[in-house]
Formats: structure tokens, C-alpha cells, sequence
């Protein structure tokens, strides 16, 4: 391998575990207010729709982290 190539390779590698944790930082925070709606004694239209929303954007982040574990992997097995 030459130097450029080793240093995107480091770049690369940088920006995915960057995308993991903010990823997983996330899912965290939407674990969290998912919650604190589920606790929440009310149930109007609004608190559904917020705890939906937070339901799809917590589906959308797994799914994100899914496919960037995937590609890791597999870009991992194209380089040995």
C-alpha cells in the first residue's frame, strides 16, 4: 500500500468510529425520551405523535448503524 492510501485509510476509520458513537449516542438520547414519554401520564394526540416520531427516528438510527457495521466488515475483509 502506498502513504495516501494508508492515510484514507486512517481517515476513514476515524469518521466511521466517529459516525458509530454519534450513532449510538442517539439512540441513547432517543432510548431516553422514549422512555420518559412511556412514564408520562398523559396520552393526548401530541404525545403519541411525539413518541411515534421518536419510534421512527430510533428505527432510522439503528438501521444507519446497521449497514455502517456491515460496510465495515466487509470493506475489512476486502483489505486483507
Amino acid at each position: 500500500m502506498n502513504k495516501s492510501h494508508d492515510a484514507s485509510s486512517g481517515i476513514d476509520d476515524a469518521l466511521i468510529a466517529e459516525a458509530t458513537a454519534q450513532l449510538n449516542q442517539e439512540i441513547k438520547v432517543l432510548d431516553t425520551w422514549l422512555a420518559e414519554l412511556a412514564q408520562a401520564s398523559t396520552s393526548d394526540d401530541e404525545s403519541m405523535a411525539a413518541y411515534q416520531s421518536y419510534m421512527d427516528m430510533r428505527a432510522s438510527r439503528c438501521e444507519m448503524l446497521s449497514s455502517l457495521l456491515n460496510q465495515t466488515k466487509s470493506t475489512g475483509e476486502n483489505s486483507e
